[in-house]
């Protein structure tokens, strides 16, 4: 029995031997990877699980009554010998990785094979080798984390092989043969066949390590694609963006070459093929355009891609729809020498390539809109700002040609002067400094006129400061409100200051009066929320503060300071920097 044991072990390295060259096949890979097999994967597992059980017949022990004797693979067995053999180790892996149909499939294919080899013990065997693959398929059912339990899984070919015996036993004639065949045999096939079930099981984890691995390691690599791609598509899906991220791809991915279209137009080209598929020419395969309207990955051959130049040497691709909204923009190509390159871990993570380029290039799009929107939001602020201020100077006019001629037509002239640079003021979205103060002495020399000797203008303004830039009609309303507002009830000696200097990698800039001050109950909604009272809306200042924010951010809001009798304060800060 213990030489039996010995033999059997070392035939047992035929089956490693088999085991390891299997799980360098790519279908097998992609099979123990896969957690649901296609109807294709379970044919192909049934035909070589199968096969694997017949060698595990052909690489047994025959066995005598008398003696032990070691044949070579034979086509039939003498009518009163048997095999001590490794076919369960097929059968059982089988039923534990395919499940019902592929364990009874495999167990088909290996137990009619052992019934047609002969031998008093053929029915029998058969008929275990089959109910093998369902037990296996049963057990991982009951057990679905066994096959990670390598012990587990020598007691599960210990388990068939011992019901191998069993029905020996049982249905073997004649009985007394089949009983001396099975305590000669039965404790050497069911050690040898569980530690074979174990041993491969091992050598399928490696393999799903390996996988792991090479996952994590598509992972690293696309997250350093997406990295390095991300600044390029900024600017949408142009010749300079494709041709600047297929640079990058074919640089870190193992491809012949790297092409990009729009929906009529090759973007770019890099690699093998460059020759003939040039960046500006029309697209130059149908395969792509049905790419683009079937709106799905697609992998071709060489005699798929009907590619217009007769020699061109491209001999796969893999075609992937660059996809916006749900609308197609254009498409990414991966080129191969064959298809037997493209495996499904190559598949796979080009399938997220795809997915994450067409993100950025959303996200890009979304950026724009947003930028569209905030410009129109400004220019519809400023639009505003300028009625509002006309309809307040007008009224200053009006007032002023009924009592001092002389004085409104100073001011209309100033006036005209000022709407000139209100106008082209609108037109921008910011202006230097110095065209804001000019703006604003235009506009205090007309409310100097209607003050009289009330009011004393002071500028601390440092000339440094004077070419950055705000956004235009930002001091007006500013300055408007303390007019309007601050000095309604001060009949003499008001004062209005003006400051602009420079703190650090900021601009300060404030505008003080000496007025009465701002209303208590409405000084912690300015410049947040417009609000009507007896002498406006707040409009002017809540349009101020909202450009600020949007242009420079929050940082740079207005932030009021009053005291009853004492005047108010509005300041804010702009940074150095320019906008956000």
């Amino acid at each position: 029995m213990f030489e039996l044991l010995l033999l059997m072990l070392e035939r047992l390295g035929l089956i490693v031997m088999l085991a390891f060259i299997a799980t360098r096949l790519r279908f097998f890979r992609n099979m123990v990877s896969s957690n649901h097999l296609t109807r294709k994967h379970k044919g192909t597992a049934v035909l070589f699980f199968g096969f694997f059980g017949i060698i595990g017949t052909y690489s047994g022990v025959t066995f005598h009554p008398e003696s032990l004797i070691l044949q070579r693979i034979t086509f039939g067995i003498p009518e009163d010998a048997a095999i001590a053999n490794f076919r369960v180790i097929g059968v059982v892996l089988a039923g534990l990785f395919g499940g019902y149909k592929v364990g009874l499939g495999a167990g088909l294919i290996a137990g009619v094979h052992r019934m047609l080899l002969g031998g008093f013990t053929a029915f029998s065997c058969g008929i275990a080798t089959i109910f093998a693959g369902v037990f296996a398929a049963y057990y991982r059912k009951k057990n679905p984390h066994v096959s990670n339990q390598p012990m587990h899984i020598f007691l599960l070919g210990a388990l068939a092989e011992t019901m191998q015996m069993g029905l020996i036993a049982l249905l073997a004639s004649p009985t007394a043969e089949a009983v001396a065949l099975v305590n000669t045999i039965g404790l050497p096939m069911i050690i040898a066949n569980g530690i074979g079930c174990s041993l491969f099981l091992l050598i399928i984890q490696s393999v799903t390590k390996e996988e792991q691995k090479a996952g994590a390691l598509q992972a690293q690599k696309s997250l350093r694609i997406a990295e390095q791609t991300l600044v390029h598509f900024k600017h949408g899906l142009t010749s300079q963006s494709a041709e600047e991220v297929c640079q990058i791809l074919y640089r870190e991915l193992n491809a012949r070459a790297i092409a990009m279209t729009n929906r009529h137009t090759i973007l770019s080209h890099i690699g093998v093929g460059s020759d003939h598929h040039k960046a500006h020419m029309p697209i130059q395969t149908r395969l792509t355009s049905e790419v683009m309207a079937q709106k799905k990955m697609v992998i071709a051959g060489d005699d798929e891609i009907h590619c217009k130049e007769p020699n061109c040497p491209l001999g796969a691709t893999v075609i992937a729809p660059l996809i916006i909204r749900s609308k197609v923009v254009g498409t990414l190509k991966f080129y191969f020498n064959s298809k037997k390159e493209i495996t499904s871990l190559e598949t796979e993570m080009l399938s997220g390539l795809t997915s994450l380029l067409s993100s950025q290039l959303e996200l890009a799009e979304a950026d724009r809109s947003y930028q569209l929107a905030k410009d129109a939001e400004v220019n519809a602020l400023q639009a505003q700002i300028s009625p509002h201020f006309l309809f307040n100077t007008l009224n200053t006019v009006i007032s002023l040609i009924r009592i001092e001629p002389s004085k409104a037509r100073t001011m209309l002239h100033s006036l005209s002067q000022f709407l000139r640079q209100n106008v082209s003021a609108t037109t921008v979205k910011l202006h230097p400094l110095a065209e804001e103060m000019n703006h604003i002495k235009a506009y205090l020399s007309i409310e100097e006129i209607r003050f009289e000797d009330r009011l004393t203008v002071r500028y601390e303004v440092d000339e440094s400061c004077l070419h950055y830039s705000i956004p235009p009609l930002t001091l007006q309303p500013l300055v408007e409100n303390a007019m309007k507002h601050g000095f309604q009830n001060k009949r003499e000696n008001c004062l209005l200051t003006i400051v602009v200097k420079e703190m650090g990698n900021h601009i300060y800039l404030s505008v003080h009066d000496n007025g009465s001050g701002f209303d208590p109950s409405k000084i912690d909604k300015a410049g947040i929320e417009s609000f009507k009272t007896n002498t406006g809306t707040g409009i002017g200042l809540f349009n101020s503060n909202k450009r600020l924010q949007m242009v420079f951010g929050q940082q740079a809001s207005l932030n009021f300071q009053s005291e009853p009798n004492k005047g108010t304060t509005v300041q804010f800060q702009i940074p150095k920097s320019g906008v956000i």
